[in-house]
């Protein structure tokens, strides 16, 4: 193979007839486009589904992943696309690395994201070792971001389309896991431009809807599949004021998240109240007024840094800052206590942060992501 053979789309110095490439493939309509595309350009596809949880009951449930009809839908796409597909059982390693801290941490009082725990523990560990086990050059998916290789090698960037970009979800990828992955359609301009894509290769799926809420939680009812998973949690106590005075009652903490406004069952009052603190030890649900939701110093820990440098070579990072996936980054100066462990202040202060979000880190200037980490402590 002549050394000056161009690259190929994925960034390979061969043909893509020599590149495999290993197609994390959910079921959707994103991670189909994703394997068709590179089918069609000639790559070495291996269609590879997790199967993630018990899908009884995800069966009928429009909006889930990985079981039930989406394992069907992927392999339907590979049989369309003339590629092997496989299906794994991960259901627990799923379970030990997402399901059951998900719950633990609703018992201690956050608010967890699974999302962000499955991408960086199943998928892009597990399922990223078995693409290599596959003797795979590459392992790619339908996430709605962009990989860019700059100066010092690759970097993750937002996506082209800020309505759809996944970068909340992403901040953990590594450096080694950016080396390996590729995301075909970060580049794209708009969802609709992908089922324009899913159309024109015939996909079934084309207009399949996006998934939605948590995969392993029908229906949005968290309370449920942790009273489930952990019987006993949703024992009743008190809902209590800022000074301890005992205003009604609950049926369970985990019903409960910070900022939390509707269904605390209390009324006539002059000043809305809403949850700023949950204390589980005491069964307390702490409500006080909006003002109190506000901070501006978050402790942020289980850093993972994709800037250039140390994260700690510095003693401050003027960068901007996301603390929920649904608003947009804020200007923040982020200040090393350690290479993993660092205290974010925000120039303006926000509302409703919580324990167990994640805090993912943005350069000011461009659309690069420079990692992020755990917000521990909200309040």
């Amino acid at each position: 193979m002549p050394l000056d053979h161009p690259l190929n789309s994925l960034g390979f110095a061969k043909p893509p007839s020599e590149t495999r490439v290993v197609v994390a493939m959910s079921g959707g309509v994103d991670s189909s486009v994703v394997a068709a595309m590179l089918a069609e350009e000639g790559y070495d596809v291996v269609g590879v589904t997790l199967q993630l949880y018990d899908h009884g009951a995800a069966l009928a449930k429009k909006g889930a992943c990985c079981a039930g009809r989406d394992i069907h839908d992927a392999r339907r796409v590979a049989e369309e696309m003339n590629f092997p597909h496989y299906v794994l059982d991960y259901e627990n390693t799923f379970k030990e690395a997402v399901i059951d801290e998900f719950a633990d941490s609703y018992l201690a009082g956050a608010t967890p994201v699974p999302c962000i725990r499955c991408n960086e523990r199943v998928k892009f560990k597990d399922l990223l070792e078995t693409a290599k086990d596959l003797d795979a050059d590459c392992m790619a998916t339908g996430h709605y971001i962009q990989r860019m290789v700059g100066n010092d090698g690759a970097e993750l960037h937002s996506a082209a389309d800020a309505s759809k970009d996944q970068s909340y979800f992403l901040f953990s990828t590594t450096p080694e896991q950016l080396d390996y992955l590729r995301f075909p359609l970060g580049h794209h301009a708009s969802k609709e431009q992908t089922r324009e894509l899913a159309r024109k290769y015939g996909l079934a799926l084309a207009d399949k809807p996006d998934s939605q809420d948590i995969c392993f939680v029908p229906n949005g009812n968290y309370a449920a599949v942790i009273e489930k998973l952990r019987p006993g949690a949703a024992e009743p106590g008190d809902i209590v004021d800022t000074d301890g005075k005992v205003l009604a009652q609950h049926n369970g903490v985990i019903h409960y998240t910070i900022g939390q406004r509707r269904g605390l069952g209390i009324g006539g009052l002059a000043t809305p109240l809403y949850v700023v603190k949950l204390d589980v030890d005491k069964k307390h649900v702490i409500v006080g007024p909006k003002e109190m939701l506000t901070t501006r110093t978050i402790p942020v820990r289980e850093i993972n840094w994709l800037g250039d440098g140390a994260f700690d070579d510095v003693a401050e990072h003027h960068i901007s800052v996301k603390v929920r996936s649904t608003k947009p980054p804020m200007e923040a100066v982020v200040r090393p206590l350690s290479a993993t462990t660092a205290e974010v202040d925000l120039l303006t202060p926000e509302e409703g942060v919580a324990p167990g979000q994640a805090c993912v880190f943005y350069d000011n200037d461009s659309s690069r992501i420079f990692g992020g980490g755990w917000i521990w402590r909200g309040y």
